[in-house]
């Protein structure tokens, strides 16, 4: 299948390798040309404006953005949906809010035009292992694109979530729940380092506890590497982002009288890791570099200011 792929930060890009490397035709585009010519570099075709990449896509048309969530999304949408027109479809692959995923497939399907939301899970691992994608909007327009998520996905790795605004809202309560597990592993180590034990080696805990514990998981794989590349984490501070999805989840919890401690309580420790740092938030920023590729600050140094 022919696609075009907006947006080549630390998944998109990969995303677009992945297809064409599965035979798939992909075109890309970024505001930056630097990242284009890397794609070119490697046998992906280039275009270095929308028009441009519209234009080389047969009909129907398929553009899959992967831009940051909020008004970036709105200002491309206006640019593209210009360059489409009945029948195309439009794919936001980013961490969208699900109600903006809803008021946007308002207005394309006044167009004709079809608006899948899918929530894009796999970090900058996606490329090797493949990603889990969870898709709401037009059935139709799922079941079309079927050989894209195919060859995205893992195996089985793909599902129709339904309504728009589905797949956005799947991907919110997933990143909560990976809020939650975090915390959880980020207090477990917390509990370790400040005991009497505290000079058991961490990297071999988490290799241990992989093998037939109940807490296993990927990110406990994760970080045993990011343990075993830096033992005390000293490179890492321990100031952690959020990327809007555990927030937007507390609000919805309060919205529906949901009782949600855990994941609220994981959302306000990435906010007082703002002010000062302990060991357990340099296992959350470790965690989340391993993954996802995220920036880590690096340690403050005593007398000096950053």
């Amino acid at each position: 299948m022919h696609i075009g792929i907006i947006g080549l930060g630390r998944m998109g890009l990969n995303m677009a390798r992945r297809l064409h490397l599965s035979g798939h035709t992909v075109i890309v585009y970024n505001k930056t040309p630097e990242k284009i010519k890397t794609a070119q570099g490697e046998g992906i075709k280039g275009a270095y404006s929308i028009k441009e990449l519209c234009g080389a896509l047969p009909k129907p048309k398929t553009v899959w953005l992967m831009i940051p969530a909020g008004r970036p999304v709105d200002d491309m949408l206006g640019s593209v949906k210009g360059y489409l027109s009945e029948g195309d479809t439009v794919v936001d692959g980013g961490n969208s809010f699900y109600k903006d995923a809803v008021r946007r497939h308002k207005e394309l399907k006044e167009l004709k035009i079809d608006f899948l939301d899918a929530g894009v899970s796999g970090g900058i691992w996606g490329l090797k292992n493949g990603y889990c994608i969870m898709a709401g909007g037009q059935r139709e327009a799922f079941d079309r694109l079927t050989p894209i998520l195919k060859s995205l996905a893992a195996e089985n790795a793909y599902l129709f979530c339904g309504a728009p605004g589905a797949g956005h809202f799947v991907k919110m309560a997933h990143n909560a729940i990976e809020y939650g597990m975090m915390e959880a592993y980020a207090e477990g180590f917390e509990l370790l380092k400040t005991s009497e034990y505290g000079g058991v080696d961490m990297a071999e805990v988490s290799a241990l506890w992989m093998r037939g514990s109940v807490v296993r998981s990927w990110l406990l794989e994760l970080l045993e590497g990011a343990l075993r590349k830096d033992k005390g984490l000293s490179s890492i501070s321990g100031y952690v982002e959020d990327s809007g999805e555990g927030r937007w989840s507390v609000m919805d919890a309060v919205e529906r009288g949901v009782n949600m401690p855990v994941i609220t309580a994981s959302l306000f420790r990435r906010f007082r890791s703002r002010q000062d740092e302990s060991f357990g938030e340099k296992i959350l920023a470790a965690m989340r570099a391993e993954f996802g590729g995220h920036a880590v600050k690096a340690e403050k140094k005593a007398g000096k200011k950053e």
